[in-house]
């Protein structure tokens, strides 16, 4: 049998399932929605996660920020040092551009002064060699004067034995004597007095002629002998004797001849003076070639030179003699000779006690 539904009870389970429908749905939405959230909640940790990467990264950046801001303003603090001494170095700079010019005017000026001085100085030295050369002139004609005597005798010698030849040949003339042999020797022996007396002339004028500039090779002992025989004569009047000791090697020199004579002439002079008042009157020149260089040795039995006037004798003016006797300018000349020849002059000691004068000049080898 069929049990009959009322109708309060159908509507009552319609309006249940609609509940039940209507929860179900709400259910499935709220499903729907916790899923959602949970997404969203998985997101929100993502971004919480990226946000806090990006703080990380925030404060990195800041702090290399801050870094290059204190950086910044040191270079900042730097670039306006830097400035400032570019500034400073702008206004030295001016300065000394300033200074640079007048420095460059004054340089034009003492230039200017300077080629004025140059050539003043370029005409004394002409000047001062021309009075050198005077100087030297001069010296010589003084050394001249002081042959006189000597040279006189020394003419006086070959004339009297040309005349006493011409005489005996006159007189055997005369005498009707004619022996050509006789005659012919004569003749030879009064020919031989003139050439005597003609070298003597010759060197003399050679001697007292103004020296050339030139430089040619110079027998050194060649020298030394033509001074030994133009003093000779004086020499044995004041009974001083004169020794040479010559090298054998004949060293040359480059040099002028008559000018180096008559550094041996004044200084011969200055030894016979000095021997004058000395019992034994010696003196002796001596030729060598040491390490390169000749030595003339002009060494003398006189007093000696003291001490503290070694230096001296070579002044110009100096003299140790009395007033007349002697200038002060032979020792002079003599250094001033060989300082153009790039020789030198010393006193050394003498092993006799008297002076030695060292004459150094560079040697001169001759070439093949």
């Amino acid at each position: 049998m069929t049990t009959a539904v009322a109708p309060r009870q159908t509507s009552e389970i319609a309006l249940l399932l609609d509940k039940i429908e209507v929860l179900e749905t709400r259910l499935h939405f709220g499903e729907q929605r916790r899923r959602a959230m949970v997404n969203i909640m998985k997101d929100l940790a993502d971004s919480n996660r990226r946000l806090n990467d990006q703080r990380r990264a925030m404060l990195h950046i800041l702090g290399d920020y801050e870094k290059d801001r204190k950086d910044l303003a040191s270079q900042s603090e730097r670039l306006t040092n830097s400035r400032r001494a570019l500034m400073h170095l702008l206004r030295d700079a001016h300065v000394s551009n300033e200074r640079l010019g007048e420095s460059r005017k004054a340089m034009i000026h003492i230039m200017g002064d300077l080629r004025e001085t140059t050539e003043e100085i370029s005409r004394r030295e002409h000047e001062l060699r021309d009075k050198q050369e005077q100087l030297v002139q001069a010296g010589k004609l003084a050394t001249l004067g002081e042959l006189t005597t000597g040279v006189a005798h020394e003419l006086n010698n070959p004339l009297n034995n040309i005349g006493l030849y011409l005489g005996n040949i006159l007189d055997r003339l005369e005498m009707g004597v004619c022996e050509p042999e006789v005659l012919k020797r004569d003749l030879k022996r009064s020919l031989e007095q003139v050439k005597k007396a003609t070298e003597i002339i010759t060197h003399l004028r050679t001697f007292g002629r103004a020296a050339p500039a030139s430089r040619e090779l110079v027998r050194v002992n060649g020298v030394v002998l033509n001074a030994a025989s133009l003093l000779q004569e004086q020499l044995r009047l004041r009974n001083i004797d004169l020794s040479l000791a010559l090298s054998e090697a004949e060293p040359e020199v480059s040099g002028n001849a008559i000018q180096l004579e008559q550094v041996v002439m004044n200084l011969l002079t200055n030894a016979r003076d000095a021997v004058a008042a000395s019992s034994d009157k010696r003196i002796q020149v001596s030729t060598s070639v040491v390490d390169g260089q000749v030595h003339i040795d002009i060494e003398d039995s006189g007093p000696g030179v003291p001490a503290d006037l070694e230096q001296r004798v070579f002044d110009p003016f100096f003299t140790t003699k009395d007033v007349g006797e002697g200038t002060g300018l032979g020792l002079s000349i003599v250094y001033g000779i060989l300082k153009d020849h790039e020789g030198t002059i010393s006193i050394e000691d003498s092993t006799g006690g008297g002076a030695r004068f060292v004459v150094r000049i560079p040697v001169q080898v001759a070439q093949g």
